[in-house]
């Protein structure tokens, strides 16, 4: 299945996936540009960002728990996000967490809370309409996690 066909499948959890891919370039990019802030709360918030970015990159491309040296527990605990529901309330948490940043000040962070809240809200739709979670085979789902063992 190509990207295309992957998202004229109307299957809201491909959606919430490619949402989780342009969420973690936006948790790495904006958790690494706040970072260099004066205000210690704003300084927390980005390293939340980035760590929120890192968990990201390995629940929403499976193929690097396969390549990345991780502890057993790690992938424990990213395997637990496997169905719709679950997804939508780790991006929703994290969304939440990054929102609380404006109690401080505001700041690019909120460009990252508001495409987690997007993410999780596709994922809250598959969940919803009782859709399957589908990975994308171009980030790595079942066709090239296989050809890989």
């Amino acid at each position: 299945m190509t990207l295309a066909e992957e998202l004229r499948s109307r299957n809201f959890s491909i959606y919430g996936q490619w949402t989780g891919v342009i969420c973690i370039v936006l948790c790495l990019a904006l958790g690494i540009a706040n970072i260099f802030s004066f205000d210690v709360v704003i300084i927390i918030f980005s390293v939340l960002c980035l760590i929120s970015g890192l968990i990201l990159i390995f629940a929403e491309v499976p193929f690097l728990l396969r390549i990345c040296p991780t502890s057993p527990k790690f992938d424990a605990f990213i395997r637990r996000f496997t169905t719709n529901w679950m997804r939508a309330a780790m991006y929703t948490v994290m969304s939440v967490v990054q929102w609380l940043s404006l109690i401080k000040s505001a700041t690019s962070l909120i460009a990252a809370a508001v495409f987690l809240l997007i993410a999780g809200l596709f994922y809250a739709l598959a969940g919803l309409k009782s859709q399957e979670f589908v990975g994308s085979k171009t980030l790595g789902g079942q066709g090239l996690a296989q050809m890989i063992v």
